[in-house]
């Protein structure tokens, strides 16, 4: 009889080592998402980038992507930071 009670109630132990396991497997898939989340802004960055090119000024790119000023800024602004590390789009750097 307590065989089969060890069978389905877990020790403390038990629990807390699945508990962990749960937690660390969750840390594990965020820290994923956030990797893909910062590549997909770098290249939305570069994106935005290359259509102030396009539209010729921020304002005016702002306009044609329906996108706010401050966003298209802070995308310039990352692209401006990314531009050394990759090696992508050199003139971005120089228009930002």
């Amino acid at each position: 009889m307590t065989v089969q009670n060890a069978d389905k109630t877990l020790s403390r132990k038990q629990r807390l080592q699945e508990k962990q396991r749960r937690q660390l497997s969750v840390v594990d898939t965020v820290d994923k998402a956030e990797g893909k989340v910062r590549k997909a802004e770098g290249e939305l960055a570069l994106a935005v980038a290359e259509a102030v090119q396009v539209f010729g000024d921020e304002k005016s790119a702002s306009e044609g992507l329906d996108m706010p000023i401050e966003a298209i800024r802070r995308f310039l602004d990352m692209a401006h930071h990314e531009t050394p590390e990759t090696g992508n789009h050199p003139e971005t750097a120089a228009s930002s």
